[in-house]
């Protein structure tokens, strides 16, 4: 890989935004395939991977899950979510790695041409049933779907959406100590 390819990688990883409307397309079975590797390969606290992934592409699974709570009713007319269900061995690694292969999802999803969001279960009681809809032994841990899917907007739809940006540099980084600027 040259330093050119791999700064037009990084620029695209600069573009990764939630999306959360799709078109109604499918999501061809080699880009999902690519996408499931690319999960597979992330890296775990201990290589553990302690992950099952659980791809939902029925359209009354999703209705069910969007369901789940208010703030994640787009994910009904998304045309594919990925489930991570978890070992359930060690809640605090366990997080840690979920973030993990959720941004691997999001940045392969767009460096493959779709777009994606994380849509979160809510509370415990919200996370039963969730796992309920999908089938998930009890003794796992399920919090989260990536959604994925051609994106037509990504503007947020919902009703007091934030808009985006990001802050200076100069306002999050130290160097050496906190507060101190780049000498």
């Amino acid at each position: 890989m040259t330093l050119e390819n791999a700064r037009e990688i990084t620029a695209q990883m600069r573009k990764v935004r939630q999306s959360r409307q799709y078109r109604p397309d499918p999501v061809p079975d080699d880009v999902l395939a690519e996408l499931l590797e690319i999960a597979r390969w992330t890296g775990s606290s201990r290589n553990t991977q302690p992950w099952h992934f659980i791809v939902v592409t029925d359209r009354e699974q999703l209705r069910q899950v969007s369901e789940i709570r208010p703030p994640i009713r787009w994910v009904a007319d998304a045309p594919l979510a990925i489930a991570i269900v978890l070992d359930g061995a060690n809640n605090t690694t366990e997080a840690y790695d979920e973030g993990r292969v959720t941004e691997r999802l999001l940045i392969g999803a767009r460096l493959l041409g779709l777009g994606g969001g994380t849509a979160w279960f809510g509370d415990e009681v919200q996370q039963q049933r969730g796992k309920s809809i999908l089938g998930i032994p009890p003794d796992r841990a399920a919090r989260s779907v990536v959604v994925l899917g051609y994106p037509t907007t990504s503007r947020d739809p919902r009703p007091g959406a934030v808009e985006g940006g990001r802050k200076p540099l100069e306002e999050i980084v130290s160097y050496g100590r906190w507060g101190e600027p780049k000498a």
